[in-house]
């Protein structure tokens, strides 16, 4: 997976901020990868996991290019909230249009059919929710190593 211009000097030349970038960071979150080299995975691969913990919880960071996908306890709260919730809520809304609009079905019908299905769709969904936070987060506010400033007499 990967691209030719991705290190961080080509990116660096392109700018931050381009849609490009955007792109880049966004594609390789959809395939759970690191936003910043796009290598290797954010998260413990599906066949592997043993637990919810195992689903839930990412990598400490990326081997190749050392980004941190954790940065501090509650980083990805509003991936849960801005991202997760929302797919998930906006999915149900585009069923219940879609549902009212070429079935006549009542209302408690209509509830279970939305309802039943969002936590699972939200649980599925929540590894990509992390990804895309930290696509977004990266493409908005980049944290790259520094480099040692020299002391004056060295």
């Amino acid at each position: 997976m990967k691209e030719d211009d991705d290190e961080p000097v080509a990116l660096a030349a392109r700018g931050p901020f381009s849609a490009e970038n955007a792109a880049r960071y966004f594609r390789r979150a959809a395939a759970l990868r690191c936003p910043v080299c796009g290598e290797h995975p954010i998260f413990t691969p599906a066949r592997s996991v043993r637990s919810l913990r195992d689903w839930f919880t990412p990598l400490a960071g990326c081997p190749r290019c050392r980004y941190r996908y954790e940065r501090e306890s509650g980083y990805f709260l509003l991936a849960t909230w801005a991202f997760n919730y929302l797919f998930v809520g906006g999915l149900a809304l585009l069923a219940w249009g879609i549902l009212s609009t070429f079935t006549s079905l009542s209302l408690v019908p209509m509830l279970l059919v939305l309802l039943l299905p969002m936590p699972v769709v939200s649980v599925l969904f929540a590894r990509h929710a992390k990804a895309f936070w930290l696509a977004f987060d990266h493409f908005f506010d980049p944290h790259r190593r520094r480099t040692p400033r020299a002391r004056p007499g060295d």
